[in-house]
């Protein structure tokens, strides 16, 4: 059974940082693609960082280039995401995905989401 359990989020003022994690569990961890996506109230879900699972290249979107980083922990099975510079716009909830491959900062092909962690940005 596929599981993805995100952690990290909370708020943080404006140019404060967080570190999210994906914790993953039932499939082959080390060699797939996971993505994290976005969503903020009333926004359509936004795909910030991917780490292509041949490779591990890590992909971004332009709004987050430079700010965050992706990486990829495989002897526990987890994917990190290091939020720094935040502004108020990053403000969302945050989800791992696991998916087929990466393309422009995004997962595609997914197939299994988490729950996603809350990041709030504000002073």
């Amino acid at each position: 059974q596929v599981q993805l359990v995100e952690s990290g989020g909370g708020l943080v003022q404006p140019g404060g940082s967080l570190r999210l994690a994906c914790v993953a569990s039932g499939f082959s961890f080390d060699y797939t693609s996971i993505g994290w996506f976005r969503q903020a109230p009333g926004k359509e879900r936004e795909g910030v960082s991917c780490i292509f699972g041949k490779d591990d290249t890590i992909y971004y979107a332009a709004s987050v280039e430079g700010r965050f980083t992706g990486s990829r922990d495989k002897a526990n099975n987890t994917v990190y995401l290091q939020l720094n510079n935040l502004r108020p716009e990053d403000t969302a909830l945050y989800s791992c995905a696991k998916g087929s491959g990466c393309y422009l900062g995004a997962a595609y092909a997914v197939d299994s989401w988490g729950k996603g962690t809350q990041v709030t940005v504000s002073s």
